[in-house]
C-alpha cells in the first residue's frame, strides 16, 4: 500500500470517519438445490467503510443444522483463496444468519470485489449451495462519475469533465513516461477513485496517517487519491505517481514477501510525475548545501515524518542518478531481479555490482560532494 503526501498542513487532525454510509445490496439470490428440499437466498448489507454484513435464509422440510459462507478477494495472488467462514446457530426449518466482516480486524479499500456463495446442510444430509455473486465494498456516499482510457478507470464526484479529463491525461502520460525510462509496463487494469478532499479520503479508510494525499492498493488493483478541484497541479503530479506504485508493484510481486526498499519504490514514482516537487526539491538543495543528507540505507526503511520531505527529495534524486548514469536497461534487470526475491545489497549488486553503501558513495560523488561517506552499520531489530 503507497501513499502520496497532500500538499496541506501535515500537522492537521481530522475526523476519521466524516460519514457513516449504509447502503443496501440486494438481488442476490441463492439458486435452489434440484437433490435438495433445502431453499436459500442471500443479500449483502454494506456499512461503508467499517464493516459488510452477509444475511442468508434458509429454508427446510427437516433442521437445517450447517450454514457456511465462502468467499474469494479480488486481489493479485499466486493462489485462489477462498475463505470459509462457519455459522453459529440452533438448528431449525427455517434459520436466518449472517456473518459480519469487521473491516477494523480485515479492512478492504475502497472498491475491493468480492465474490461469495452460501452453502447448507440438513439433518437428513440433504444439501443446498446459492449461486456465487460479487458485491463492490464501494463508498457510496458520493454520486461517481467515470470515464476510461485503458488500462485506467478514472472515478470522480466532484469537478467538471475538464477536470477529470486532466488527470486522465496525466494518467496516461505517467505510464508512457515510466515504461520508456524504466521498461515497467502495466499488467491489467486500475481504477482511480478521486477524492474531493482529504478529509473525504481519510474518512474512507479506518486509521489513515493524517498526511495522506494519496494511497495505491497494488494487489486490488485500485487507487484513492485526494485532488480538490482547485488544486489541479497537485493531482497531474499526485495521479502518475501513484500509478508508478501500481505498475512497479506489479513487476516485483513475488512469492517470497520481498519487497523493494522505500527509496526505491518512493524515487521512482515520484520519477513517474515528471517534475519534482518543489517543496521535495528545497529540502533535497538544503540538505546538499548543508551536509545533512540522509543515507541510502536508512532510506530503505520507512521514512520519517520530520525528514519526509527530505527523504522523498533523495529518493527521487538516487533513482534519477540510476537511470541517467546507467540506463534503463540497468532499472530493468533491476526491478526483475527484485520480483525474483532478491534482498537489497544483493539486487543492487547483481545489476550495478556494489551494495547500498557503494550506492551511497557514487551518488553522492555525482552530486559533488566531496566529504567521504562513512557505511553504516544494519540497524538493530528490537522485539516489541
Amino acid at each position: 500500500m503507497r501513499r502520496t503526501i497532500a500538499p496541506v498542513a501535515r500537522n492537521s487532525v481530522y475526523v476519521l470517519l466524516a460519514v457513516l454510509a449504509i447502503i443496501s445490496i440486494a438481488g442476490h439470490f441463492g439458486a435452489w438445490a434440484a437433490s435438495s428440499s433445502i431453499t436459500l437466498n442471500s443479500s449483502v448489507q454494506i456499512s461503508f467503510p467499517t464493516s459488510m454484513t452477509f444475511d442468508i435464509k434458509a429454508q427446510g422440510v427437516v433442521n437445517i443444522t450447517d450454514l457456511r459462507l465462502y468467499y474469494i478477494v479480488d486481489r493479485q495472488n499466486f493462489a485462489s483463496v477462498v475463505s470459509e467462514s462457519w455459522l453459529q446457530f440452533s438448528p431449525a426449518k427455517s434459520v436466518d444468519a449472517q456473518w459480519v466482516w469487521d473491516m477494523q480486524k480485515s479492512p478492504l479499500p475502497p472498491g475491493a470485489q468480492v465474490e461469495y456463495w452460501w452453502t447448507a446442510e440438513d439433518g437428513a444430509g440433504g444439501t443446498a449451495q446459492t449461486d456465487r455473486a460479487t458485491v463492490s465494498f464501494e463508498d457510496d456516499r458520493y454520486q461517481w462519475q467515470s470515464i476510461t482510457a485503458a488500462p485506467v478507470t478514472l472515478l470522480w464526484y466532484d469537478g467538471s469533465r475538464a477536470f477529470a479529463d486532466a488527470l486522465m491525461a496525466a494518467a496516461q502520460q505517467g505510464l508512457h513516461r515510466i515504461e520508456n525510462d524504466t521498461g515497467a509496463m502495466p499488467q491489467g487494469n486500475v481504477r482511480i477513485y478521486i477524492y474531493a478532499s482529504q478529509q473525504d479520503l481519510l474518512s474512507a479508510q479506518l486509521f489513515p496517517p493524517e498526511y495522506q494525499g494519496g494511497v495505491t492498493f497494488t494487489s486490488y488493483n485500485l487507487i484513492a487519491i485526494a485532488v480538490p478541484t482547485d488544486q489541479l497541479a497537485f493531482g497531474l503530479g499526485a495521479v502518475p505517481h501513484e500509478l508508478t506504485h501500481w505498475v512497479v508493484g506489479q513487476i516485483t510481486f513475488n512469492p517470497y514477501g520481498a519487497g523493494l526498499p522505500i527509496w526505491l519504490d518512493e524515487g521512482l514514482a515520484t520519477y513517474g510525475e515528471g517534475t519534482l516537487r518543489a517543496d521535495y526539491q528545497a529540502a533535497l538543495d538544503s540538505a546538499i548545501r548543508n551536509k545533512q543528507l540522509i543515507s541510502v540505507r536508512s532510506l530503505s526503511s520507512p521514512f520519517s515524518a520530520q525528514q519526509v520531505y527530505l527523504s522523498y527529495g533523495e529518493s527521487n534524486s538516487i533513482v534519477t542518478f540510476l537511470i541517467e548514469e546507467y540506463g534503463k536497461d540497468k532499472m530493468v534487470q533491476l526491478l526483475d531481479v527484485f520480483h525474483r526475491g532478491a534482498g537489497y545489497d544483493e539486487a543492487l549488486e547483481q545489476v550495478y555490482g556494489f551494495d547500498q553503501d557503494g550506492l551511497e558513495q557514487v551518488w553522492r560523488q555525482s552530486l559533488g560532494i566531496e566529504t567521504a561517506f562513512v557505511p553504516q552499520p544494519e540497524p538493530v531489530l528490537v522485539a516489541g
